[in-house]
């Protein structure tokens, strides 16, 4: 699969239009796409292993996304085969009021995956980029000094955003930032099957509703969010959505495929750790021998 094609390029002013929401890529159907992600989802734990056992990276994997994009479902399908051991998801929902008294980066901070590990935030503190900036009113529940609730404000959590992800990206923790585009009218239809489908109900919020009223205002929004946040070191990936299958099967071979540009074998043993594991064989084979 070409990852790039999905890439929303930095330093170049960009639209949502250039990205089909409806686009399968070579698959043929999605018996196809399923494969592919089998696959991948094999490969993402044979190098979850390696990730784990050098614990010299960790990978945050975040995801933006409209109401009924599958935001949740393809965390559950792709993530499935990980290691929960080596594995968080955190959910980026109404602040507290602990988190509100303390700055709006400080919850994402203290969730951040440890090297060797995987950290999942299903929306993310792009929310303090979109969802703040739609309801301004959100900046006053974060009480923020008058001064500081200025128009400039966003201008600033651009910076702050973009400094924070070069700063991980370059102590190690590595940034993937997935963004699952659904169109207008097919979110339409998974939006009445919450409506609808005993299984879906109780997923169902007036705010997505409320949302899907502004659609023009999230677009345009998004756009900016983009154009000023995807840089070389962390690249917004733009997913079509349209199709759940193949929604899974792109986002497991975009992760599958960072994992595997990390570590290529297990960490080799140095002297002092050789000279270890020796002793301690010939001890336990010492106590074999002695029939236990």
């Amino acid at each position: 699969m070409n990852h790039g094609q999905f890439i929303w390029k930095p330093g170049r002013r960009m639209r949502l239009d250039d990205f089909d929401p409806g686009f399968t890529g070579g698959f043929g159907g999605e018996r196809d796409a399923a494969e592919s992600m089998e696959r991948d989802c094999a490969e993402l734990a044979k190098y979850q292993d390696l990730l784990m056992a050098h614990e010299t990276y960790g990978v945050l994997v975040l995801f933006q996304a409209m109401d009924g994009a599958g935001k949740d479902s393809t965390i559950k399908h792709v993530m499935s085969t990980l290691d929960p051991q080596g594995c968080e998801v955190k959910m980026f929902k109404k602040m507290t009021e602990k988190e509100v008294r303390h700055d709006y980066l400080w919850r994402a901070s203290g969730a951040l995956p440890a090297r060797g590990q995987i950290g999942i935030f299903n929306r993310s503190y792009y929310e303090h980029l979109l969802a703040d900036r739609l309801d301004p009113e959100h900046l006053d529940e974060q009480r923020l000094p008058e001064e500081l609730k200025k128009p400039s404000v966003w201008a600033r959590r651009y910076r702050h955003v973009n400094n924070f992800e070069q700063y991980l990206v370059e102590n190690g923790i590595l940034v993937l930032k997935f963004f699952l585009h659904l169109s207008f009218a097919e979110q339409r239809e998974r939006l009445l099957e919450r409506t609808t489908l005993p299984e879906k109900k109780w997923k169902f919020s007036t705010s997505d509703i409320e949302n899907r009223g502004r659609w023009g205002e999230h677009m345009k929004l998004y756009e900016e969010v983009f154009n000023r946040t995807s840089t070389r070191r962390a690249p917004w990936h733009i997913i079509p959505a349209d199709h759940r299958w193949f929604t899974r099967a792109a986002v497991a071979s975009v992760v599958a495929a960072k994992l595997k540009s990390l570590h290529k074998r297990y960490p080799v043993p140095d002297a002092a750790q050789r000279k270890e594991m020796e002793k301690a064989r010939r001890l336990l084979e010492k106590e074999r021998g002695a029939g236990e």
